[in-house]
C-alpha cells in the first residue's frame, strides 16, 4: 500500500466515523436545535469554506458571520467551527492530493508531525501567553510577507519549484510543522505559516496545499470527536455546512489549480499579509478588554 493510499484511507475512515457521530448527534437533537437559521448559516458558511479553499482561513469569517447575525449561541460556537470545518477540509484535502504530485514522503512526516504537535506539543503551548503569541506572529508574518513581496518583484531570490523536502530542509519542516500543529490549540491557523515555510524552503507554491489540508483534515478528527461526546456544538448547523461546504471547496479549488505559479504567488503572499493584520487585530481587540491590572503585568 502506497504512502498516498494510506493517507486517502485515513480521510475515508476518518471521515466516515465523524459522519456517523454526526448524524447521531442531529437524530438526537433535531428538535431543540429546530429554529436554527441553516440558509444564512450555508451562506456564511460556504463562503467561509470558499476563502479557506484559498488558504485564507474559515474560522474568523465564520465567527463574524454568525456573531453578526446571531446565528449560533456563543457557548456552541467553538465545538460547532471545528465540527462544520471537517467535511469541507477532507474534501479540500483529497482534491489537492490528486492535483499536486507532491513527494509521498514529505507530506507523510509534514502531517505526522502536525499532529503529534496537537497533542503532546499542546500541553507546552497552551500554557503560553495567546497575547504574546499572537503579537509575535504577527510581526513574522508581515516580515516574511514582505520578503514574499520582494521575491515577486524580483528584488530577493525566494520560492522554488520543487515538490518535495529532503536532508536539512525536510527537518526544518518536520519541526514547524510540529510547531504550527501546537500552535493551533490556541487558536493560531496552521494554513499562513505552513504556506510560508513552504515558500520559504524553495517548493512549489501549490504544494503547501495538500500539506496544510492534509494536517488539518486529520487534526480536525481528533477536536471534532471531543465536541460532539460532550454535546458542545450545533448539529443542525454543523450537517448543513458539512453539505454546502465541500461544493464551494471544488469550486474554489478549480480557481487555486488554474492559477499560474506566478499568480499563485501572490495569492498566497496576499494570504500571509492578510493574516498577519487580522492576528494583530484580534491582538489588539484582546488588549482593549484587559483589566488594566493584567495590561501591567505584560
Amino acid at each position: 500500500m502506497s504512502i498516498f493510499t494510506l493517507i486517502q484511507a485515513g480521510l475515508l475512515v476518518g471521515g466516515g466515523i465523524f459522519s456517523f457521530m454526526l448524524f447521531m448527534a442531529w437524530k438526537k437533537n433535531r428538535k431543540q436545535e429546530a429554529d436554527t437559521r441553516i440558509i444564512p448559516v450555508a451562506i456564511v458558511g460556504g463562503f467561509a469554506h470558499f476563502c479557506d479553499t484559498l488558504g485564507i482561513g474559515s474560522f474568523a469569517i465564520m465567527t463574524a458571520g454568525y456573531k453578526q447575525f446571531k446565528l449560533i449561541d456563543d457557548q456552541q460556537l467553538p465545538g460547532t467551527l471545528n465540527c462544520q470545518s471537517v467535511m469541507p477540509t477532507v474534501f479540500q484535502a483529497f482534491i489537492f492530493m490528486t492535483a499536486v504530485s507532491v513527494d509521498s514522503v514529505t507530506l507523510l512526516s509534514l502531517v505526522i508531525a502536525a499532529c503529534i504537535g496537537a497533542t503532546i506539543g499542546a500541553r507546552l503551548v497552551s500554557s503560553w501567553d495567546r497575547q504574546h503569541i499572537r503579537i509575535v506572529m504577527s510581526v513574522a508574518l508581515l516580515i516574511v510577507a514582505g520578503l514574499m513581496l520582494a521575491g515577486q518583484l524580483k528584488l530577493f531570490p525566494l520560492g522554488g519549484s520543487s515538490l518535495g523536502l529532503s536532508g536539512w530542509k525536510l527537518v526544518i519542516g518536520i519541526i514547524g510543522n510540529f510547531i504550527f500543529g501546537a500552535l493551533m490549540t490556541v487558536g493560531i491557523g496552521l494554513y499562513a505559516p505552513c504556506m510560508v515555510m513552504i515558500y520559504l524552503l524553495g517548493m512549489n507554491p501549490l504544494a503547501a496545499f495538500p500539506v496544510m489540508m492534509c494536517s488539518c483534515a486529520f487534526l480536525s478528527f481528533f477536536s471534532s470527536a471531543s465536541f460532539i461526546r460532550h454535546n458542545r456544538f450545533n448539529s443542525r448547523a454543523t450537517v448543513t455546512v458539512a453539505l454546502v461546504g465541500p461544493i464551494m471547496v471544488m469550486v474554489a479549488a478549480y480557481l487555486v489549480k488554474s492559477l499560474d505559479m506566478h499568480v499563485l504567488a501572490w495569492l498566497v503572499c496576499a494570504v500571509v499579509f492578510y493574516t498577519s493584520v487580522t492576528m494583530y487585530r484580534s491582538w489588539a481587540a484582546d488588549r482593549k478588554t484587559m483589566p488594566t491590572s493584567a495590561m501591567k503585568l505584560q
